[in-house]
């Protein structure tokens, strides 16, 4: 269906209207200050997890090098929704600019499908760690680690320019007010009064492509690993490597089981409070978890911490 030029006139001069959490009145500033903290300390553990890496030439190594990686893309991540969150809490409703929303939808994509591809290729590295560790230092030198994180950086944001162009492509002529805390895909979807066949296809193929791409990459990889694992000799080798699996197994888990109920239904599906707090799941608990899991309990890390809390 074609749109008037008046339409897309009208969609880019309107604010959106972000309806934000469902809180009451009353916890409204209990609510702000939880999540406020919660924001500082995702970016202060993963401040410290890039400072670590970044400083001790014990932390140079693939491993780490994806981890740090990882950390910056939380960074990144957590700033591009937490504020919208914030701000709705303190007033809401809250008013966005068409062109603010669509810059938050393009970060958020763009963010969203790095983190994907980084987490297939930090269990790719685990494979090749534990299945072939003496191919290892081949498979995995430095070359080929910059490699795989340039084309995680890289492939999020080709799919995010595509998606995000077909989406601010439609019209918005209806009122404009998203049940969400920030201007996330299907609430944009179904304010659109010019759905189009093409954008819903790029839409359904990205999320293949991106999503269940890399998480069977990351499932074969853990899958092997654990086979390895059963064939050790050391029970206490087998232990030891199945609580690291398992850890990261069930951070991958949360994170893409509910990526995936949130980007597979129809679009035309309306955003409900179930939507929103799913979404806080993978946009706030997620990234507070995973520096813990992944690096804040891991030996080699402890280790570097101590030498720099002595040394001060």
């Amino acid at each position: 269906m074609g749109r008037s030029p008046e339409l897309a006139n009208i969609s880019r001069n309107q604010d959106f209207i972000l309806l934000g959490l469902s809180v009451r009145q009353g916890v409204r500033d209990g609510a702000f200050a939880i999540f406020l903290i919660l924001y500082l300390l995702i970016l202060l553990e993963n401040t410290l997890i890039i400072y670590l890496i970044c400083s001790h030439s014990d932390l140079h190594k693939p491993m780490y090098f994806f981890l740090g990686n990882l950390s910056c893309l939380e960074m990144c991540y957590v700033s591009v929704t937490m504020p919208s969150l914030l701000m709705g809490l303190k007033s809401s409703p809250c008013h966005v600019p068409f062109t603010a929303c669509i810059i938050q939808l393009f970060l958020f994509i763009s963010l969203i499908g790095t983190k994907c591809t980084l987490l297939a290729s930090m269990a790719y590295d685990r494979y090749v760690a534990i299945c072939h560790p003496l191919h290892y230092p081949l498979l995995m030198r430095p070359q080929i680690c910059m490699g795989l994180a340039l084309s995680s950086w890289l492939g999020g944001l080709l799919v995010s320019v595509v998606k995000t162009t077909c989406i601010a492509s439609l019209s918005y002529c209806g009122p404009n007010i998203l049940n969400h805390f920030f201007c996330d895909v299907s609430p944009l979807f179904n304010l659109s009064c010019t759905h189009v066949a093409l954008t819903e296809l790029v839409d359904f193929i990205s999320a293949v492509m991106i999503f269940c791409g890399t998480l069977l990459v990351s499932l074969a990889s853990y899958s092997a690993i654990g086979r390895a694992v059963l064939c050790m000799p050391s029970a206490a080798a087998r232990c030891k490597a199945l609580s690291t699996c398992t850890s990261h197994l069930v951070v991958m888990g949360i994170f893409y089981s509910v990526v995936l109920f949130m980007y597979s239904r129809p679009s035309h599906i309306q955003s409900t409070d179930l939507n929103k707090a799913l979404s806080v799941i993978y946009t706030v608990v997620t990234p507070m978890c995973s520096p813990i899991i992944y690096c804040l309990r891991n030996k080699e890390v402890h280790t570097v911490l101590r030498k720099t809390l002595h040394q001060r």
